[in-house]
């Protein structure tokens, strides 16, 4: 294991040993808090150009499943079609697993995909820093010399990045074809198992680019996914939105990001959190119930409510610190949740949302 130093944008160093890819690496620092389902978080595209610590101490001992498809093109046990995450920090790695699921160890699989992981980081340290400081840019140096590629120096621009046009598909994708009503989804990013809830509840997936004019198509009902970055830089897909919702009352949804745009479509504003959500026990609010929901989050920006126009209102709130956790539209049948009801990993306690979805088609 060759040492490496963790650089943070404030000059705060972290020292390490690496298990994983050994390269000069850079991203936007930030954490998660839960206790498993690393491989799911790693495979996450809104994951993209950050470098992900975990504060959950052991990790890797229950190894990594095997990589593989289902005839549909969707993952058996992934949430895309490879590692997004920029880099992996974790306090402990365990090189020792045993699962009944595990195919290969977690730091071969991070050396295959040549993404670099890092033990014996004090993550509790580190998470104080970005929870005090606000998350922040970071580097993985592996060497005192070693120089910055141009790759990593336009990953230090986080911000400047379009990284939903990076991870979205390029083309159509359908799912389910010629089964039950049909559903566009916008792919800014989006999770197989989002994918995965709405082919179980007996629809047509059609899949497009984050961009893609979708007004003129043949569907009952848009779905609006996860993804990276800063939701500011989708305009186009704002633009395509407020169109389809100027023309139709078609059902609409949306998850995380969607969230976001469907409230940026609807008129309000976005802001950034100081070090975000990203965990399995969030605790929400359903509006005007007593119910509050434990869930599974990973964003970084947040739906300003106050902004949000007369004929919408909030439908879920953050338990923690008030922000937005969801928002719905009063007339027609719009509506969204800042976390993620397919929760995969983490709690099914929402998955109700698909149902709610479906069910106004």
């Amino acid at each position: 294991m060759k040492d490496v130093t963790l650089v943070l944008q404030d000059g705060t160093t972290f020292q390490g040993r690496s298990f994983g890819y050994e390269g000069n690496v850079a991203g936007e620092v930030v954490f998660n808090t839960a206790m498993m389902g690393y491989p799911e978080a790693l495979t996450d595209p809104s994951y993209a150009g950050q470098m992900m610590v975990l504060t959950y101490p052991l990790v890797g001992n229950y190894g990594v499943p095997p990589f593989t498809f289902e005839k549909d093109g969707l993952p058996t046990f992934m949430e895309s079609d490879r590692i997004y995450a920029t880099a992996l920090l974790v306090a402990d790695y365990s090189e020792q697993y045993c699962h009944w699921n595990a195919h290969e160890s977690l730091a071969d699989w991070l050396k295959r995909e040549k993404v670099p992981g890092v033990t014996g980081i004090d993550t509790r340290a580190l998470t104080k820093v970005l929870r005090e400081r606000g998350v922040m840019m970071g580097r993985l140096v592996f060497s005192e010399d070693s120089e910055i590629s141009e790759e990593v120096e336009l990953s230090e621009k986080y911000s400047s990045v379009n990284w939903v046009a990076r991870v979205s598909c390029k083309e159509i994708v359908r799912y389910n074809e010629g089964v039950g009503k049909k559903v566009v989804l916008v792919d800014c990013g989006v999770k197989a198992n989002i994918i995965r809830c709405l082919i179980d509840r007996g629809v047509e997936v059609i899949r497009v680019p984050w961009n893609y004019d979708y007004t003129a198509m043949d569907f009952d009902g848009l779905f609006l996914a996860n993804g990276p970055g800063d939701p500011d830089m989708c305009v186009e897909a704002v633009e395509v939105l407020r169109k389809q919702m100027s023309q139709s009352r078609k059902p609409i949804c949306g998850i995380c990001m969607g969230n976001q745009l469907l409230a940026k479509a609807g008129g309000a504003t976005i802001y950034k959190l100081k070090y975000g959500h990203r965990s399995h026990n969030q605790p929400v609010r359903e509006v005007g119930t007593n119910r509050c929901y434990i869930t599974s989050q990973n964003h970084g920006y947040a739906v300003d409510a106050s902004t949000l126009g007369k004929d919408w209102r909030e439908l879920f709130v953050n338990m923690n610190d008030g922000s937005n956790e969801g928002i719905v539209h009063f007339s027609n049948p719009w509506f969204s949740s800042q976390f993620h009801p397919e929760a995969c990993a983490g709690p099914v306690d929402t998955e109700f949302m698909f149902d709610r979805f479906v069910k106004t088609l």
